[in-house]
């Protein structure tokens, strides 16, 4: 085991962690202030039922023995039989690395139903989807699974996180349905500086995210990191021009752009060099821009664009791996560079975790509302959630 190698993990990993935090008070800002302590909550929610989950099924059901390219054997369940070291790490510090990446799709995912889910319900539902729809399709791209042997690329998670999460919250929001009021009254964001930190701590933890995905402090960590900033930056500003046609260049626009180019050069970022960052990051911005702009048009009250941003953003984040792959950094090539099959490739592998994640998420949906339900009733709605399901306010 390389000290030095180990020592930088175990910095990305606290880095992802609070990734979890910032997710739960960016969103918290876009809600109103009478559902800001359960926005925060849902995302505490999502780590502390990760963290036990990962140990007991998730991390086998993922990195385990591979059945059938599909999902890993429960030899590991409970970390029994791991061994002392995992690609030159101690085998426990790996576990929890993935760990965060489990527990940060999830809490992204809460977007979708954002001032109208039961806790108990989103529970039960959390359990079902971490298992039944993350697990696989984590095992798929990184535990030996169909993608791997298609060749499919994904450095840190734009399959496995983005596309899934995002694709996920659409199907979820469809099966809960529209906040009472919706389009009928503002729901404006309460607090634009909370959701401005809260971009803020998911911008600096990404760089864990992405550099640490190298599990090496290594030449590849450097670009990882560097192709990160670069992505966001060019998402940034892309967005910020995009507003600014149709009136004034709003913070909150800024940092969305940001983050969409944080999730389009996640599965590139050991993949790409600095300047193929660029066009990423600013096509990402503008393509999530239109999608969220659809989804507005459209009605649909996916309350937070986890799909317009993250599953959009991850959608091309994989394909555009497939098109800039640059030879020079992780001797894989691109369609640029005449490699038809790696964009092939990724286009398929997008495409059934689309599918997958979107209609998986659909059937686990109804099944909790038919069983319990999974929105509260109309008089806790208009409380808040704050107060109805955890008993506190936000402001006094």
């Amino acid at each position: 085991m390389d000290f030095g190698n180990t020592a930088w993990v175990m910095i990305s990993t606290a880095l992802v962690l609070i990734m979890v935090p910032g997710v739960g008070i960016f969103y918290s800002g876009m809600v109103r202030k009478k559902n800001a302590i359960a926005m925060m909550a849902l995302s505490f929610v999502s780590m502390a039922l990760v963290s036990v989950q990962w140990v007991a099924v998730g991390y086998s059901l993922s990195f385990g023995p591979d059945l059938g390219g599909v999902i890993g054997g429960l030899n590991l369940a409970g970390l029994r039989g791991l061994g002392t070291e995992i690609s030159g790490l101690p085998s426990l510090l790996f576990v929890m690395f993935q760990m965060m990446f489990a527990a940060i799709t999830l809490a992204i995912i809460t977007s979708a139903v954002a001032e109208r889910i039961k806790l108990s319900s989103f529970i039960v539902f959390a359990l079902l989807w971490t298992t039944l729809i993350y697990d696989p399709v984590a095992h798929w791209v990184w535990g030996a699974g169909w993608s791997a042997w298609l060749g499919a690329l994904d450095f840190a998670g734009g399959t496995v996180v983005h596309i899934s999460s995002g694709f996920s919250a659409l199907a979820l929001a469809l099966v809960v349905g529209r906040r009472r009021g919706f389009g009928q009254y503002s729901m404006e964001p309460h607090s634009i500086p909370l959701t401005l930190i809260g971009a803020a701590l998911l911008w600096m933890g990404w760089l864990g995210f992405n550099g640490g995905s190298a599990l090496a402090a290594s030449d590849l960590a450097a670009n990882a990191l560097m192709v990160t900033q670069v992505s966001a930056a060019a998402g940034a500003l892309s967005w910020m021009g995009a507003s600014w046609l149709g009136g004034k260049p709003s913070a909150l626009g800024i940092v969305s752009g940001a983050i969409a180019g944080l999730v389009a050069i996640t599965p590139a970022a050991g993949f790409v060099d600095p300047i193929s960052a660029i066009p990423i990051g600013a096509t990402a911005s503008l393509v999530c821009y239109l999608a969220l702009a659809l989804r507005i048009r459209k009605g649909l009250d996916e309350s937070l664009d986890a799909w317009a941003i993250h599953g959009m953003g991850g959608l091309w984040g994989a394909v555009a791996t497939g098109i800039f792959a640059t030879p020079s950094v992780n001797n894989y090539t691109g369609l640029l560079y005449g490699n038809v099959w790696q964009f092939l490739a990724q286009i398929a592998v997008a495409g059934a975790s689309v599918a997958f994640s979107f209609g998986g998420t659909l059937l686990l949906a109804k099944l909790v509302d038919r069983v319990m339900g999974l929105r509260v009733s109309e008089e806790e709605e208009y409380v808040g959630l704050d107060i109805s399901q955890h008993g506190e306010e936000a402001y006094t």
